[in-house]
């Protein structure tokens, strides 16, 4: 059976689709920036008015509201856009995700970095791979298991499959019915689909398999 191949006319109406649904989501996210502003200088006159907390509780949610909304537009868009890489040597990708899960330690998050390698260093961009861990992690807390009403440790760990190739995991979390890393359902795995692209312009990939995060990386490249 033969694949249908894209005429060079599909490919161009393809890209000027692309082009404009960014140019959308640029201007929607400026109308939320303009929608914030309004709802903050509003917040401003009801506590100054001695309004009751519940119009000012009603305000707060609003602009939190906003700025998720924004914080995904944004997402969209940084996804939508070429991955350019600027790749260090020697990046310590295990220490990096190590101090990442450190930052949860001491809050109801239950992440624990659970692994015994040590000096995973490779080519990578440390700004954007940091960025795709932290995306990584974020999103297992929001996908964890419960058992008994009680969330799941999150295990985070970190090895070297060959000389060549790292694998980092994230265990503990519940089963899925949808791969993760492609359905963009909501915030968390918009997230997670960037962080999957980040991975992949490094050359590696991003799978949930049995409960768990997989991630392998090239050590060079």
């Amino acid at each position: 059976m033969k694949t249908a191949m894209a005429t060079p006319e599909e490919i161009t109406r393809f890209e000027d689709l692309g082009r404009a649904s960014m140019q959308i989501v640029h201007d929607l996210k400026n109308q939320l920036n303009g929608l914030k502003l309004y709802a903050t200088f509003l917040r401003r006159r009801i506590e100054k008015s001695e309004r009751p907390g519940d119009e000012q509780e009603t305000i707060t949610k609003l602009i939190g509201g906003l700025d998720r909304a924004a914080d995904d537009l944004s997402t969209i868009v940084r996804y939508g856009q070429p991955v350019e890489l600027k790749k260090q040597s020697g990046v310590e990708a295990d220490r990096m995700l190590r101090e990442i899960c450190a930052s949860f330690a001491g809050t109801s998050s239950q992440m624990d970095w659970n692994s015994d390698s040590d000096g995973v260093q490779g080519k990578f961009d440390h700004f954007k791979l940091s960025d795709a861990f932290k995306w990584l992690c974020l999103g297992a807390l929001k996908h964890r298991e419960t058992r008994n009403g009680e969330s799941e440790m999150i295990k985070v760990s970190a090895r070297l499959a060959d000389s060549k190739t790292a694998v980092f995991e994230w265990s503990g979390l519940r089963p899925l019915d949808h791969d993760p890393f492609r359905s963009f359902a909501g915030s968390d795995e918009i997230k997670l689909a960037l962080a999957a692209k980040i991975i992949e312009a490094h050359g590696g990939s991003a799978r949930f398999i049995d409960k768990k995060f997989v991630i392998t990386l090239p050590l060079s490249g």
